[in-house]
């Protein structure tokens, strides 16, 4: 690795970027606003609002009772350039769950809502599903290694993008979308964690693999097709998001995210996800429906 430039961030600047757009400011009561990326102009990354809206929920709730579930619908494409306000329902504070809902807008229209859920820990009948037999990561490129050995198949307009660094490093285990067009099965797997160790506050994890979670997901629904946004065939759009919270994990240490697609049709693909630690526990399961609707490549 090369030493880090002023072009070139380190990775704990990165993960400080991310930190921040985790760091909400109060707006008055159950109301707060989030923030983007620096030097963003472009629409907001879907896992940052749904991040977002989950830490301002958990500011209303007792460290007691973590997040179990939450759902959420993506109602308008965020802006980079304006900040996000967010406005916190308290629904229910009951024995052992309660419930928030959060309106995320800009200029006053709303981008997203969700409904996140809260549990007290308490112990039960217990069972999960095995991991996947994957390579380990250390046998994989990772995602920034991949998209710069193949920077001269990608359309110029979004080598850019592409190439930004980030504070989320994927090492995928099969081939991804953008690199061949060919259909594959609906089926991706990939390792994830921050570039940087994190801070040790459990929230934190959760919100960082809330952010995470929308990453590799709706692509899986393409494979079959042919189908890539960076080629230029289809337009791509996250409809829906639901993530399920099941054990404790560290977000800076390594998880498998195995992502499947059993449907596709009407111009919507629908993908689950679930998500492992490197020693095998299922700490977490996805579900999103998202718009993958084909058109007329780019010359």
């Amino acid at each position: 690795m090369t030493d880090p430039t002023p072009e070139t961030p380190s990775p704990e600047q990165l993960v400080d970027g991310l930190l921040r757009l985790l760091h909400l400011d109060p707006a008055g009561t159950d109301s707060f606003v989030g923030h983007n990326r620096q030097g963003g102009t472009g629409r907001m990354f879907g896992g940052q609002v749904i991040a977002q809206a989950l830490v301002a929920a958990e500011r209303t709730v007792g460290e007691d009772r973590p997040v179990h579930s939450l759902h959420a619908y993506f109602l308008r494409g965020g802006d980079e350039t304006q900040d996000v306000a967010l406005h916190v329902l308290r629904d229910l504070d009951g024995g052992s769950f309660a419930n928030r809902r959060v309106v995320a807008s800009q200029a006053d229209k709303p981008i997203l809502t969700l409904v996140a859920s809260f549990h007290r820990r308490e112990e039960g009948a217990c069972h999960a599903a095995a991991m996947p037999d994957v390579p380990p990561p250390e046998d994989l490129p990772s995602e920034a290694d991949l998209r710069a050995a193949h920077v001269d198949e990608l359309p110029a307009d979004k080598r850019a993008m592409m190439l930004r660094p980030r504070p989320i490093e994927q090492r995928p285990a099969e081939p991804r979308h953008w690199m061949n067009p060919a259909p594959q099965e609906a089926k991706s797997h990939t390792w994830f964690r921050t570039v940087a160790p994190l801070p040790d506050d459990p929230r934190i994890h959760r919100a960082v693999l809330a952010y995470a979670s929308d990453m590799s997901l709706l692509g899986t629904s393409t494979l079959p097709h042919g189908l890539s946004w960076i080629i230029g065939n289809v337009m791509g759009v996250s409809l829906d998001h639901a993530l399920w919270f099941h054990d404790d994990f560290r977000a800076d240490e390594w998880l498998l995210y195995a992502c499947d697609s059993p449907w596709a049709g009407r111009a919507r693909g629908f993908n689950r996800g679930q998500i492992f630690t490197r020693d095998g526990r299922h700490v977490a399961s996805v579900a999103q429906e998202g718009l993958i609707r084909p058109v007329a490549a780019k010359n």
